[in-house]
């Protein structure tokens, strides 16, 4: 069960890469509060998308923290899954390291 889950939750981090910039392109205005400052690491990187995925994750978690309300209750659970999806994210580039 954990680990189809940890499944779920890579899965839809990666698949939100793929939306991500869709949304973008579709935004009228930029967002009133400044974006966290993490980027994906410049340079020759492995598995960038996974980098893009741990961006686009801590981007939206910033978001949803600085929230005028709380999503009906939803947030605080939305904010533990992108925690844990961007810790399962980050296990998987350090077992590529090693």
């Amino acid at each position: 069960m954990k680990k189809t889950w940890n499944r779920i939750v890579i899965a839809t981090a990666l698949m939100g890469t793929l939306v991500y910039p869709l949304a973008l392109t579709h935004a009228q205005e930029p967002p009133a509060t400044p974006t966290p400052p993490t980027q994906p690491a410049p340079g020759n990187e492995h598995h960038p998308e996974i980098h893009h995925a741990i961006a686009a994750l801590e981007k939206a978690r910033y978001h949803m923290k600085h929230a005028a309300h709380d999503f009906g209750g939803h947030r605080v659970e939305a904010l533990a899954a992108c925690d844990k999806a961007i810790e399962q994210l980050r296990l998987a580039l350090q077992y590529d390291k090693d």
